[in-house]
């Protein structure tokens, strides 16, 4: 086995994977791409890695894949011999594919605002913070609702998934965007929880490794 990520140590969809192989124990190999400034995931030999010029991709072998969410999804079926990651059951399946997709809108969102802020990209920083709280007050109150359930993660099992580890880079990262999550405090609370997964890494020391005191 030899994983190789292509990795922007700032990007939060790389860290994610990054995240993941860390709690899996998955030893695997980096190779930076300069993002920013150098824009190098629109270099001609990253291209021919992913003819989308995104990051991350990842290359198993001889196996090249590409979009965090599915890369995601990859290595917890073929590492995780738990089955807790990405679990078999169809109904929770599609509902971790669910909370993938609501991760992208994360993405587009609340990174996109931290891209306009900090790297200077052309994007509406207004439209993104505000389409970034309306996702943020829809999480919030399915985790409010969940927290009484007893139900501590995105989706129905009593354990992560990788529908938590998708959604929370760009929700940490948020205040690089200009967006506060103070308003949201069942947010806070499992980025709390995430945090205190066994084998949890930070993504470059931007946010902490220990659980923050939260309401």
């Amino acid at each position: 086995m030899t994983i190789t990520l292509y990795d922007f140590e700032l990007s939060g969809n790389c860290y994610k994977l990054r995240l993941l192989m860390s709690i899996l124990g998955l030893p695997y190999d980096i190779v930076p791409v300069d993002f920013f400034p150098g824009r190098e995931h629109k270099a001609d030999w990253f291209l021919r890695l992913n003819p989308f010029g995104q990051l991350p991709v990842l290359k198993d072998d001889d196996l090249v894949l590409s979009d965090s969410g599915a890369i995601l999804a990859y290595l917890a079926k073929k590492y995780d011999a738990s089955g807790q990651w990405f679990p078999d059951d169809p109904a929770i399946t599609s509902e971790i594919l669910r909370w993938h997709a609501v991760a992208d809108d994360i993405t587009a969102t609340s990174s996109a605002a931290r891209l306009a802020l900090g790297y200077d990209y052309d994007f509406d920083i207004e439209k993104s913070q505000k389409g970034a709280h309306r996702i943020f007050r829809l999480i919030d109150e399915h985790l409010w609702f969940g927290e009484r359930e007893g139900r501590d993660w995105l989706c129905a099992p009593s354990h992560p998934t990788t529908a938590d580890l998708a959604c929370f880079p760009y929700v940490m990262l948020s205040e690089e965007g200009g967006i506060s999550r103070q308003d949201y405090p069942a947010l806070r609370r499992w980025t709390d929880r995430v945090r205190r997964i066994p084998g949890f890494t930070v993504m470059s020391g931007i946010f902490p490794a220990g659980p923050a005191k939260v309401d």
